[in-house]
């Protein structure tokens, strides 16, 4: 069951109004399949008045608020957010099905973020350059205007924690359109907002489906910047949506991301990560370690090691914090069947266990491991977006790194390896937007610059490389003589 929510789910926020939409969408909870909430149907006429809102607030009160309240009042928001983050978590594993734990970590982050770029806000400077005799030029970083934000369901705190918390501390205001599978905290998040002081229309949420309201934002030519966040063909379409009206476009999409193990790497410190980064959050994760290359000589080792890790899994509601969730949507567990239904002629290492006790209508499927899979075979190319992982086996340092360049994906890589030569060669050399040396996923990383290449889009969200992101560049060059 839901904890008391503050606000109504089935309203859009504009203007600082939350306002009633006339259709609505019922959305299910992942691990019984029960309706969890009814939510705001949100229209093309309702981001219309979103952007008009934003454009108000970025030309009267938020337009003229000094950084250093904008950083206050991000502060204040991640206050708040630390103050409520058993109802988040609670809220966000009811809604996506991510394990409890997992949900609680990604509030904590969402807090991180607003606390980051709060002390971002005041710090984002310009710069003179040297020119002709008589000239004094400087170059200004000044806000996009209105920022559009597009939202996945997989994980809404934290990538609303790194887009619009950014965005905001920037200058900028904010039109959200969260995912219709999940967006309770996205409005949770609006609501504290307005606790902390934000100004009406700085921040404006329409949930909604993404052929309507998604495409709306895209295509709306009061957008000066669009952030998206989901697949590759959605992403697609937003860009050549935004296209028509010249709008930059941070797009972060899939991945097929590799760790790579050799001979000597220290496999008791491996192990953990290896299986962690492939499975959180049942494998729905962009940057999930879906690919394991080891080498040659320590190949059966870490097969027995990761098959034995498996077979200790268990699935379960998200409240009982299992380690393996649910799938966010029955849709979403036939998307993953139809890779698994690929898999004919591999070799399935291990797979975790479902109890027989489970809620008739969750989304359920047990982690798989298939062992000395081809390195061109689909399951080893498509992102599959779920509880499974392909065991890789390789001869040399070169024949890593082209496997693990070998995709139209370029997100994350992991390195395994105590070659100091071996860990700077191969960082410089593979094509990933992230690179950990003896490790994986840093703790969120909320400093690190994130995105990728090829497949898994462009610009980078996180750290202070996302500020530049959303703002532009102004150089002055006044003459004096």
């Amino acid at each position: 069951m839901l904890p008391d929510l503050p606000f109504d789910p089935a309203c859009v926020l504009i203007d600082g109004t939350w306002r009633r939409t006339t259709e609505t969408i019922a959305v299910s909870d992942p691990s019984c399949g029960k309706i969890l909430a009814t939510i705001a149907r949100g229209s093309a006429r309702n981001i219309d008045q979103a952007v008009a809102a934003a454009t108000r607030a970025r030309d009267g009160d938020w337009g003229r608020t000094p950084a250093l309240e904008r950083g206050r009042i991000l502060n204040r928001l991640s206050a708040l957010i630390t103050d409520h983050v058993d109802a988040l978590a609670r809220t966000e594993a009811l809604d996506v099905g991510k394990p409890l734990s997992q949900a609680r970590a990604d509030a904590m982050a969402l807090a991180r973020y607003c606390e980051f770029y709060g002390g971002a806000a005041d710090k984002l400077m310009g710069q003179t350059i040297p020119y002709l005799e008589g000239y004094t030029v400087y170059a200004m970083r000044e806000p996009h205007g209105v920022t559009g934000h597009i939202v996945p369901w997989n994980y809404p705190m934290q990538i609303i924690g790194r887009s619009v918390g950014a965005a905001l501390a920037a200058g900028n205001a904010c039109v959200l359109k969260p995912a219709e599978d999940a967006c309770l905290t996205a409005l949770w998040f609006a609501h504290l907002a307005q606790e902390a002081g934000l100004p009406d229309g700085a921040l404006n949420v329409v949930p909604g489906y993404g052929g309507e309201a998604g495409a709306a934002l895209s295509a709306h030519p009061g957008i000066q910047h669009l952030s998206f966040t989901g697949s590759v063909a959605t992403g697609r379409a937003v860009q050549i949506a935004a296209g028509a009206n010249v709008v930059p476009v941070t797009l972060e999409l899939g991945g097929k991301s590799p760790q790579i193990v050799f001979d000597d790497a220290d496999l008791d410190a491996a192990l953990p990560f290896l299986v962690a980064a492939g499975l959180q959050n049942a494998g729905q994760t962009c940057s999930a370690a879906s690919r394991i290359l080891v080498q040659r000589g320590v190949y059966d080792q870490v097969a027995q090691a990761m098959a034995t890790a498996y077979r200790t899994l268990r699935g379960g509601p998200a409240l009982d914090n299992p380690d393996i969730g649910p799938l966010i949507s029955a849709a979403q567990k036939d998307r993953v069947q139809e890779h698994l239904n690929q898999a004919k002629g591999l070799t399935m290492l291990a797979e975790g266990v479902l109890p027989d006790n489970l809620p008739a209508g969750g989304h359920y499927m047990a982690p798989r491991l298939y062992g000395m899979v081809p390195p061109d075979h689909p399951l080893a190319q498509e992102e599959i977006f779920g509880p499974v992982q392909v065991l890789i086996r390789f001869d040399d340092e070169a024949d890593a790194c082209r496997i693990a360049n070998g995709t139209a994906y370029g997100l994350v890589a992991g390195i395994w390896t105590q070659d100091g030569g071996r860990q700077m060669r191969l960082a410089r050399d593979l094509r990933a937007g992230q690179v950990f040396i003896n490790n994986y996923g840093a703790g969120g990383g909320v400093e690190l610059p994130f995105g990728g290449h090829g497949l898994s889009g462009h610009g980078r969200e996180k750290g202070f490389e996302a500020l530049m992101g959303f703002t532009t560049l102004k150089t002055v060059a006044a003459r004096h003589g």
